[in-house]
């Protein structure tokens, strides 16, 4: 039996392992759900299925803003965030937070946020590297650097959707140099952890470009703010010796050309809800692109539903490597323990070699 390393390691170079990784995204309800239901609150969920353990290694590189709370309820906390952004966070299992107001919001304002991302030692963890990574590479775990820049980290978590998509447009100066100092504080900070001796296998980062059925900009625009950008994330970790995965939720399909052309090594969530095509996109482009994920969350709480797209999807996507397991998204609280199980049996046999 391979190790989680050794998996992963099999499918970006598109090789067959023992069978196909498989990890995935689990929200807070569902583990609770699933331990109502009987799987043991102190054990960690990958072990109870016996799946894979991937890590990731993220740092701090918000203008550290001050965080504090405005207005607390039964239901709800109004707070602000490191990034200056005023969240409404609701209480209940699960909920999304409402944005309520943007602090950086023109160039002037992301000057001063600019000044404040510095690149102190204390923005690295380095007593969780100290504590965990050497059991991390004994346990054959797959390690990755959670890199965070480009559109959706910048739109979602710092200056709001309209803003952003407008200033591409009107002030693609301003847009560009937020999206390169994001990299730039990544990579310096990246470049300290390994200089330290804790490498990582990959990096990975999310940069939701598209949503349902489109992307929110063209590839035109991509080409001309954003591709740039990833192409010199990418080239630095190829100069590492390690991969570049690349998190994009919505249906980027018209885009994958780009991604390829500019090496990005794998492509995640393949969200089929919103478009995506696992199966058209492992017959163009698979041996040069892994794919992750693609397996609609929509069906994960219909067992004969979810588990006959497995058997029909997996057995194509793991052709010579190239492939790793998870949800188009996230697992949600809809998805019972029995059916967890059922998924995971029908994984393991679809997806062996």
């Amino acid at each position: 039996m391979m190790t989680t390393y050794e998996r992963f390691s099999r499918m970006f170079e598109h090789r067959e392992a023992d069978r196909v990784p498989i990890i995935d995204d689990i929200w807070a309800g569902t583990l609770r759900r699933w331990q109502r239901e009987g799987m043991p609150a102190d054990m960690d969920w990958r072990d109870y299925f016996g799946i894979d353990k991937l890590e990731r290694i993220g740092v701090d590189i918000t203008p550290r803003y001050e965080q504090k709370v405005l207005e607390e309820t039964d239901r709800y906390r109004i707070v602000t965030t490191p990034w200056g952004v005023t969240l409404k966070n609701f209480k209940e299992l699960d909920s999304t937070p409402e944005f309520l107001d943007y602090k950086v919001t023109d160039p002037e304002a992301w000057a001063d946020a600019k000044a404040r991302m510095t690149l102190d030692d204390d923005r690295i963890p380095w007593q969780w590297l100290r504590d965990n990574y050497d059991r991390f590479r004994a346990e054959g775990r797959w390690i990755e650097a959670s890199f965070w820049f480009g559109f959706d980290v910048t739109h979602s978590w710092m200056s709001g959707t309209e803003t952003i998509l407008i200033a591409m447009y009107e002030d693609p100066d301003w847009v560009r140099d937020m999206f390169d100092t994001y990299l730039d504080r990544c990579i310096a900070l990246f470049e300290r952890i390994w200089d330290a001796g804790y490498h990582f296998d990959a990096i990975f980062w999310p940069d939701d470009m598209g949503y349902k059925g489109a992307t929110f900009f063209s590839n035109e625009m991509y080409r001309e703010l954003l591709r740039p950008t990833h192409k010199r994330a990418v080239d630095w970790a190829h100069n590492h010796g390690i991969y570049a995965h690349l998190h994009s939720c919505g249906d980027v399909m018209s885009r994958v050309d780009d991604l390829v052309e500019i090496g990005i090594d794998c492509l995640n969530p393949l969200e089929v809800k919103a478009g995506m095509e696992p199966i058209t996109l492992k017959k163009k482009y698979g041996g040069r692109l892994t794919l992750h994920g693609g397996i609609n969350a929509v069906l994960w709480s219909d067992r004969d539903a979810i588990v006959s797209e497995i058997e029909r999807t997996v057995p194509v996507l793991k052709e010579n490597g190239g492939y790793i397991f998870s949800s188009d998204h996230s697992v949600p609280n809809a998805v019972s323990l029995e059916n967890m199980k059922a998924i995971m049996e029908a994984v393991k046999k679809a997806g062996s070699y």
